[in-house]
């Protein structure tokens, strides 16, 4: 007991954790995922955005992750936040952007495979109906906005500033500026790998 609270303490000196999402959600979801589930759950991190976005099922899968392991993310949007990104962002406790940050909110798109049985693809566009109404009512909850707004944003689709973000509610304004309190002791985190971490623990 006394040396898992001696790892507890030293976490809070070196400070939160920092994840990068960057490119493909799709692309990277298996390190993204990894490098969340190095975070202690109920512990901080800091999120930082630059992805156009990717598969809705990643999207729905890192948002996930962020929320049933109770992590005090805050997400900042460096420069992307597009499309499925928007999801896990959405997760984040505490949300930033800067007036140089853009957010893509549009309908879901989707593809088949050429070779495709008709009740197959029946299905599927069922199912992909489902997903988009209940994924649209899912990032109302989290950005605490009406799905009437989400719906404005998505159809036809709209780039959004960080300006008008931070209008609507869904994050904070900052500008291009140190936030020391991000940090603690000036300086972030790097996650450990959950071998090491298992070790200690």
């Amino acid at each position: 007991m006394a040396r898992r609270a001696e790892n507890e303490d030293r976490y809070d000196e070196e400070g939160p954790a920092e994840i990068a999402f960057v490119g493909e959600l799709t692309d990277n979801a298996s390190d993204l995922s990894e490098r969340l589930l190095n975070v202690p759950p109920g512990e901080e991190c800091t999120i930082y955005f630059d992805s156009p976005g990717g598969s809705a099922y990643s999207a729905i899968s890192l948002m996930t992750l962020i929320v049933v392991r109770g992590l005090r993310a805050t997400g900042i949007v460096t420069g992307e936040c597009s499309s499925a990104a928007l999801w896990p962002f959405a997760a984040c406790r505490r949300r930033l952007v800067t007036p140089f940050s853009v957010l893509l909110f549009h309908p879901m798109k989707w593809q088949s495979e050429e070779h495709i049985a008709q009740m197959e693809a029946a299905e599927w566009a069922r199912h992909f109906a489902y997903l988009e109404k209940e994924m649209d009512l899912l990032l109302a909850r989290f950005f605490n906005v009406s799905a009437e707004q989400v719906s404005k944003w998505t159809s036809p689709g709209r780039y959004l500033t960080g300006h008008e973000i931070a209008e609507a509610g869904l994050a904070e304004m900052h500008d291009l500026s140190p936030i020391p309190a991000l940090f603690h002791n000036g300086a972030a985190r790097k996650p450990r790998s959950r071998k090491k971490a298992a070790a200690k623990a």
